[in-house]
């Protein structure tokens, strides 16, 4: 399948009000606008493929929580990339759908351990094939070399801007929260 990436789908705007005097760049052609639409393009193929009205956050989080059972929101938040009173939202509506347990701490009440459900985790197990479909779809139109190319160079692009995000992701966050704590009071 070959496309004409250097087709332009609209002229450039003026960049000033000299008649021929033109943006040096097409906005088809800014990274921005196509790290936005391929946003757009995974969003719509995760809900094609998924088809369970969880969200691609949403999936992230179960994902996350079947790995990491008991850890806080806090942690939660730092392994999904996402800001704390997100992870909390999110884990609220979880609950409420009966996907995850939202349990306090007898020694301490700053801090919630999340847990899946069996429902949340049966959930998860069965999601978990239509994600390796939705990863064929999302690369299909590449080839096997450019797949490898692109998810290289998209991990990179990730990895390198990981700081410049509102919310990093930290994978190193799994301590518990306790343990956490105790670090921190070293530290000070």
């Amino acid at each position: 399948m070959e496309h004409n990436m250097n087709r332009r789908a609209a002229p450039s705007r003026k960049a000033s009000g000299k008649r021929g005097d033109r943006l040096p760049i097409d906005v088809y052609d800014e990274p921005g606008h196509l790290i936005r639409r391929a946003q757009q393009i995974a969003v719509s193929m995760f809900r094609s493929t998924m088809r369970n009205g969880v969200t691609p956050i949403q999936y992230c989080v179960l994902r996350v929580l079947l790995d990491h059972p008991g850890i806080d929101q806090v942690t939660l938040a730092r392994l999904c990339a996402l800001d704390t009173s997100t992870a909390a939202d999110l884990a609220v509506r979880l609950e409420e759908r009966g996907l995850v347990r939202r349990m306090m701490p007898v020694k301490s009440r700053r801090y919630r351990l999340l847990h899946l459900t069996p429902e949340g985790e049966d959930l998860v197990r069965r999601l978990v094939p239509s994600a390796y479909v939705l990863s064929r779809r999302l690369l299909q139109a590449l080839d096997k070399g450019e797949q490898r190319v692109f998810m290289r160079l998209l991990k990179k692009f990730v990895h390198l801007n990981n700081e410049k995000s509102r919310a990093p992701l930290d994978r190193g966050s799994t301590l518990s929260p306790g343990r956490r704590d105790q670090l921190r009071a070293k530290r000070a």
